[in-house]
């Protein structure tokens, strides 16, 4: 599989199968994905692997927190600004009318919605959960150098045929997060994601959400 066909394959999945996954599979991930790039080598990051009964754990925390998180609850670094301005609003919006549309949930059924959105909580029945830390006081610079081992990780994974699906949802809990993993007091959970096979059978996992056209967003200058 080229690099290219990994970026074409890649989708969110949002229905796993039970099937474990070992150990070495995911430590073959991080060690393909460990060589991402990194401004100035720093390599801001840590990642935390959960499984078995440490994932359950976290879905226990998730749930007996269930009353102080919701779907755009976040700290003092939200996952979207407020007041979303086009064309991001509609692009936004699409993609959640399309999935719950796979999903065969209605507008009109805001519990079913809701349902749906604390599966997050439940890494979508994925065996493995995934968790990226950074340090408080990094910057702007740093955050985008570890959205690119994110990014390696899932390509990594979609090359060995496992699924994944990034989760800045976790972002709502990073308080008892932080206190779960016991994080250092400059440490902070950014957010999390969910790795195991992806369900075949799933409608919600043809989603194949739309990217612009390279003239809508690039610009091309001084070629001849």
């Amino acid at each position: 599989m080229t690099v290219t066909e990994a970026l074409k394959k890649r989708i969110s999945i949002r229905q796993f199968l039970p099937d474990p996954l070992a150990e070495r599979q995911v430590r073959d991930i991080l060690e393909a994905a460990r060589w991402s790039p990194s401004g100035g080598n720093l390599q801001a990051w840590r990642v935390i692997a959960v499984a078995g009964e440490a994932r359950d754990a976290v879905v226990r925390l998730a749930s007996e927190s269930a009353a102080t998180y919701a779907p755009d609850s976040s700290d003092d670094r939200p996952v979207y600004p407020p007041n979303l301005w086009e064309p991001y609003r509609t692009r936004r919006y699409k993609l959640g009318e399309d999935m719950y549309a796979l999903l065969g949930i209605p507008r009109s059924d805001r519990q079913g919605r809701l349902a749906q959105w604390a599966r997050n909580y439940q890494f979508f029945g994925a065996p493995v959960g995934l968790f990226f830390v950074i340090e408080e006081r990094m910057g702007h610079a740093q955050w985008a150098h570890l959205g690119m081992l994110i990014q390696s990780i899932a390509l990594a994974a979609t090359e060995r045929g496992v699924g994944s699906c990034m989760q800045e949802s976790w972002s709502a809990l990073r308080a008892p997060l932080k206190v779960h993993f016991n994080l250092a007091a400059d440490e902070m959970i950014y957010c999390g994601m969910a790795l195991g096979i992806a369900d075949p059978a799933a409608a919600v996992n043809s989603l194949r959400s739309e990217r612009a056209e390279v003239a809508e967003f690039a610009q091309l200058r001084g070629f001849r």
